[in-house]
C-alpha cells in the first residue's frame, strides 16, 4: 500500500534521544513500526540518519518531529536542517494535551515518543528553521542575566545574615561585599550587551519600542520574551503563548463539582514568568486600567497573588497582540482590543 507520510518522532533528554518512527498509508491508517535509542551527540546523530535511511522509504521525505525541551533540543535540530530535512519543533504543550487524548496507561520516553509521531502523522506541521541570531544572543545573555541577580540575591542574603550574627568576621563581610560588587558590575556589563544588540537590528529594535509602549514593560522584559519565543516564532494564538508561560490555568474538576483549587500550570518558560512579575507590580501601581483590573479580581477571590499572576498574563497577550498588530499601546488601546479579540 502506497505511503503518503513518514515521521520520525524524538523525545530530547540532555544524554539520549528516544525515537520512533511511524508512517501513514493512503487509507490513512498510522502505524508506529520502529523504535531505538541514541547517543545525544554528534555521533549519535549520524547513527540516527544512518538507521532511518535503512528502514524508511527513500521515495517518501521524512519528517523530524520534537518538543522544545529546553536547549537540548537544539543541536539536534541545527545538524538535521543542516543535512536539509524537514524538521518540526513543538511547543512542549502542545504533546503534553495531544497525549491526553491516547489510550496511554504507562508514561515513559518510549511512549512519549510514539506520541510525537502520532501527533506528526495525523498533523500538518509547520517547518521549523534556525532562530534569529540576534535573538538567540540576546536569549543566552537574558539568561547570564538572570543567574547573576539570583547570584547576587543569594550574597546579599549571606551578607545581612554575617552582619546580624554578634560580632561578625570582619573578612567574611569583606568577601561578601567585593563579591556582590562583582556581580553587580557583570549585571551592567550584560545589560548593556542586551540594550546593544538590541540596537543592533532594525527589527529587533521596532519591536522593542512598540512592545515597552506598555506600562511598566521595560527593554529588558521586552528583550526576554522575543527571545525566548524567538519572536513568536512558533506561536499562533494567545491561548498558546500563555500555556508556553506556563500561565494558564489548571482546575480539577469532576462532573459538576470543582476540587482543588485552580492554579498556573507553571509548566512553561520559567523566564517568561520572571519577566514579567515585576512589570505585573508596576502596571498595577501606575495604570489605571490595570489598578481596575487587580482591584476587581482581588474582591472576587480576595487573593492579591491570584491578580498578579492574571495582570502578567495579561501584559503577555499585549505584547503578542502589539507585536503582530504593530499597533502601540499608549495611542491606539481601543484598536489594539478590537485586534487582540481577532488574534483570540
Amino acid at each position: 500500500m502506497k505511503i503518503l507520510k513518514q515521521v520520525v518522532g524524538i523525545d530530547v533528554a540532555q544524554k539520549e534521544l528516544v525515537v520512533s518512527v511511524g508512517r501513514m498509508s493512503e487509507d490513512l491508517t498510522a502505524q508506529i513500526f520502529a523504535s531505538k535509542t541514541f547517543a545525544n551527540t554528534l555521533k549519535g546523530h549520524n547513527a540516527l540518519l544512518t538507521w532511518v535511511a535503512k528502514i524508511t522509504d527513500p521515495s517518501v521525505s521524512v519528517q523530524f518531529v520534537m518538543e522544545a525541551t529546553g536547549v537540548y533540543h537544539e543541536t539536534l535540530a541545527y545538524f538535521l536542517v543542516d543535512h536539509s530535512y524537514q524538521v518540526t519543533v513543538l511547543l512542549p504543550n502542545k504533546i503534553s494535551n495531544y497525549f491526553k487524548t491516547l489510550e496511554v496507561k504507562t508514561i515513559n520516553d518510549y511512549t512519549c515518543a510514539e506520541a510525537i509521531t502520532r501527533f506528526g502523522l495525523e498533523r500538518r506541521l509547520n517547518g521549523w528553521t534556525k532562530p534569529d541570531p540576534t535573538f538567540k544572543k540576546i536569549k543566552q545573555l537574558c539568561r547570564e542575566r538572570d543567574q547573576i541577580t539570583q547570584s547576587r540575591s543569594i550574597a546579599k542574603n549571606q551578607l545581612h545574615a554575617e552582619q546580624s550574627e554578634v560580632e561578625p568576621n570582619a573578612k567574611t563581610l569583606a568577601r561578601l561585599k567585593k563579591h556582590i560588587q562583582f556581580l553587580s558590575k557583570q549585571q551592567i556589563e550584560v545589560n548593556d550587551e542586551i540594550e546593544q544588540l538590541v540596537k543592533s537590528k532594525k527589527k529587533v529594535t521596532d519591536a522593542v519600542e512598540l512592545i515597552t509602549t506598555i506600562p511598566g514593560v521595560g527593554l529588558l522584559t521586552a528583550a526576554t520574551i522575543l527571545a525566548e519565543t524567538n519572536g513568536f516564532e512558533l506561536v499562533r494564538n494567545k491561548r498558546q503563548l500563555t500555556s508556553y508561560a506556563g500561565l494558564d490555568i489548571c482546575e480539577k474538576q469532576s462532573g459538576t463539582s470543582v476540587r482543588g483549587k485552580a492554579s498556573i500550570s507553571k509548566r512553561g518558560n520559567r523566564y517568561i514568568r520572571k519577566a514579567l512579575y515585576l512589570p505585573a507590580l508596576a502596571a498595577k501601581r501606575h495604570d489605571p486600567k490595570f489598578q481596575s483590573h487587580f482591584t476587581r479580581l482581588v474582591a472576587k477571590h480576595g487573593i492579591k497573588m491570584k491578580a498578579v499572576v492574571a495582570i502578567q498574563r495579561r501584559l503577555l497577550e499585549m505584547i503578542y497582540t502589539i507585536y503582530k498588530t504593530q499597533i502601540p499601546y499608549l495611542e491606539n488601546f481601543e484598536s489594539n482590543i478590537k485586534k487582540e479579540k481577532q488574534l483570540a
